[in-house]
């Protein structure tokens, strides 16, 4: 990827349900890890703010725009965030998919899973869907790996470039900096 290259990545993250304290921590870690990479975040505010992943981004010096609902009212913390208020979900999946050039995938609840294949679908069918990058700490989406596996890798032409798997957070870096360097978000 260019040095200068910053790209817009929408993040799937949820600090809810069980496994919360963990989950706090690997958002934390990756949301200053890519803010010092130069990466922009944008994050839903549906089922649950990732509060972790914006603030440790925005304290490394980060972008982060969070589409919230209507009547969402974000703490004092929340400097420097561009927060977007929509009331409609739809609108603010669609305007998640709009800002974003991939998306990253947390290890997070259903709620976050379900938003990401909303948005994923209402991104473009074919060639207009974009690429997804998970993050996949302790196996976290062992059962997406093996459905991407068996049924994305058949029906979806040159799936490695719409769904790629992480282990670390270099290796999650590396596979964003590929599809961006690939215009996978043009293909």
């Amino acid at each position: 990827m260019a040095p200068d290259t910053h790209p817009v990545l929408g993040v799937f993250a949820s600090d809810r349900g069980p496994g919360d304290a963990e989950r706090a921590s690997i958002m934390s870690q990756v949301g200053s890890f890519l803010a010092r990479r130069g990466a922009r975040l944008v994050c839903l505010g549906d089922e649950g703010v990732p509060v972790p992943l914006i603030t440790s981004a925005r304290t490394a010096g980060g972008e982060v725009t969070l589409i919230a609902a209507e009547d969402y009212s974000e703490p004092s913390a929340f400097g420097g965030v561009v927060v977007e208020h929509i009331p409609d979900r739809e609108d603010r999946l669609q305007r998640l998919a709009a800002l974003s050039q991939l998306y990253v995938a947390l290890p997070g609840s259903l709620a976050s899973a379900t938003s990401l294949y909303l948005t994923w679908v209402r991104g473009g069918g074919g060639a207009g869907r974009k690429p997804v990058v998970f993050y996949d700490h302790h196996d976290a989406f062992k059962v997406v790996r093996g459905y991407a596996a068996d049924v994305i890798s058949n029906s979806i032409r040159n799936h490695d470039r719409y769904v790629q798997f992480a282990t670390n957070l270099d290796d999650m870096w590396n596979k964003i900096s590929w599809l961006v360097d690939q215009g996978a978000t043009a293909l």
